[in-house]
């Protein structure tokens, strides 16, 4: 009995030792599983190993309370999720990606968001629900994108725009477009869409999306001989040149301060129709050799413009007009030889000139500006040094104006003789009548003082 009792013993235990294996199993299967889980949901959800697949070395700032995310020019072709963020963004800065297409959705958890810059990507499609949830959202920046068309239904879910761009897309100015140009056109939307223009059909070309007849959108007009609807107005003739436009040509942002960046665009004038809001402008590394009068009237919110490095050799008298608040211009790089007469004379709230680089000539025009800034102190300068010529080369230009000023001779007295000195014989002779016919001629403070005055009274 005993060998038996053994030999059950020997079974149990075999069978249980099996079953344990088959629990180790399991129980090893399911944490694999429970594991791979939590490894796909960190890379969908978690902060760290999603930031380094979606959005890589994005910036994240804090200025005057606002949380700023700076993701410009990373490479991205999608919106990072919300949740990589330690601190829910303000400001979210998307401008020069590959972004494509917004999707309904897309910024789902940027409720708090304020501004969104998507400028310089190559967005052609917004889906209707794209900015569902940005209720706090007040700039949008969406220019220099490849735009056709936009609906109302899109800004809709943004209760509190009031800024938006749409420049530089190639709007198709048909049916579609409708309830987006009514909006734009609403007098309390002033800020929306401006300087945005119709890239086709063909007879609204260059035609402002503010200045559209919402009503000829949708209507249906009878082709013309050549199978196409009349023009609305008469092209432009070829031949005409006409200036650049800088919402065309230059690129605008708002943080951390309203700037357009007009550097490299190899510009020969100033651009037309600068926003008014712009404080900001930098003209540098252009060919803008001539500044001529009023170029800058409408850009009354200058504080700061520099047009260095453009080989500029003449400024216009009035070339400054309406820049009243400007604080900082940088002439530097240039090739002026003096300032002409009165350019200055606008800029009441100077604080900073920048003049180095110039070839100044050191004779009499350059005076004028040494005279405005002694009129000035508070104007901190730089790079005013004498060129030409040879001998005042290396000179500081106000020493060189000091010098002159002790240098000029005075003005000596004209010494006449007294009639009473001068020889009896030629009076009342031809040459004594010659004499005082040249006396009448000569300018009254080169004479010779009298010395008795008679004054003959009735």
């Amino acid at each position: 009995m005993r060998p038996t009792c053994f030999l059950l013993l020997c079974l149990f235990l075999v069978l249980l030792r099996s079953e344990a294996k088959k629990q180790h199993k399991g129980r090893g299967l399911k944490g694999a599983r429970h594991k791979l889980a939590r490894i796909r949901g960190a890379g969908r959800h978690g902060r760290s190993d999603s930031s380094r697949l979606v959005a890589p070395n994005c910036a994240e700032s804090t200025e005057s309370g606002d949380v700023f995310v700076d993701c410009q020019e990373r490479h991205l072709n999608t919106i990072p999720s919300s949740q990589l963020w330690a601190k829910e963004p303000k400001h979210l800065l998307l401008a020069r990606n590959r972004i494509k297409v917004l999707r309904n959705g897309i910024f789902t958890g940027y409720g708090g968001l304020t501004s969104l810059d998507l400028q310089q990507n190559e967005i052609s499609l917004v889906e209707e629900g794209a900015f569902q949830g940005l209720t706090q959202l007040t700039s949008l920046l969406l220019q220099h994108n490849r735009l056709s068309t936009l609906s109302e239904e899109t800004i809709i879910p943004m209760p509190n725009l009031r800024y938006m761009r749409l420049y530089d897309n190639p709007w198709n100015c048909q049916c579609a477009m409708d309830s987006l140009v009514r909006t734009l056109q609403v007098p309390s939307n002033r800020n929306l869409g401006n300087h945005a223009r119709c890239e086709e059909p063909i007879w609204l070309k260059g035609k402002k999306l503010k200045q559209l007849n919402a009503e000829h959108l949708c209507k249906e007009l009878p082709p013309n001989d050549q199978g196409a609807r009349p023009s609305a107005s008469p092209l432009e003739p070829s031949g005409i040149r006409t200036k650049p436009e800088a919402t065309a040509v230059c690129h605008t942002y708002l943080f951390p301060h309203v700037r357009m960046d007009c550097r490299n665009r190899g510009l020969t004038e100033v651009p037309t129709n600068i926003p008014d809001d712009i404080v900001h402008l930098d003209l540098s590394h252009n060919s803008i050799r001539h500044l001529k009068a009023k170029e800058f009237q409408g850009a009354r919110s200058l504080k700061t413009l520099n047009l260095s490095s453009n080989n500029m050799e003449h400024l216009d008298t009035a070339s400054m007009t309406g820049l009243l608040h400007l604080r900082e211009l940088d002439l530097s790089n240039n090739l002026l030889h003096f300032v002409q007469y009165g350019v200055l004379e606008d800029l009441y709230f100077l604080s900073q000139l920048k003049l180095g680089g110039n070839p100044w000539v050191c004779d009499y025009s350059i005076h004028y500006m040494v005279y405005w800034l002694r009129l000035h102190p508070g104007v901190r300068y730089s790079g005013l040094l004498c060129r030409s010529p040879p001998e005042y080369m290396g000179d500081k230009v106000e020493e060189y104006v000091n010098n002159y000023n002790r240098g000029c001779p005075k003005e000596r007295p004209y010494n006449r003789p007294h009639s009473d000195q001068t020889n009896p014989e030629l009076w009342n002779t031809p040459q004594e009548a010659l004499g005082e016919l040249e006396e009448e001629l000569e300018p009254s403070h080169l004479r010779a003082p009298q010395k008795y005055e008679i004054f003959r009274l009735s």
